[in-house]
């Protein structure tokens, strides 16, 4: 029987340039929540009109980026996304079981 994990993890930096809006964190952190990814950095901050804002993840999987990316761009207000995945932490693997 063999076992292939599908998902590797990565490591994932994004970073949102939106207008500087009550509720808007939340709002950014939500796509993390709503796929149960908690984030290791979450930095934000004001520039004039703007609000600047980074969540960082140490392990994530890779399938998952772009969907995220894609969730921030849609907030209203977003103006960019940037989304950098990092170093593979856990390639997919293949285990080979043998019965007894």
């Amino acid at each position: 029987m063999s076992f292939y994990d599908p998902e590797p993890l990565c490591a994932a930096r994004f970073t949102v340039t939106a207008d500087a809006e009550p509720g808007l964190l939340p709002r950014i952190l939500e796509p993390f929540a709503k796929r149960d990814l908690i984030p290791d950095v979450v930095r934000a901050s004001r520039e004039g009109e703007l609000i600047r804002a980074e969540v960082a993840l140490q392990a994530m999987p890779l399938c998952m980026v772009h969907l995220v990316a894609g969730n921030l761009g849609q907030i209203v207000g977003v103006r960019r996304v940037e989304a950098m995945e990092g170093r593979v932490v856990r390639p997919p693997t293949l285990e080979l079981a043998t019965a007894a």
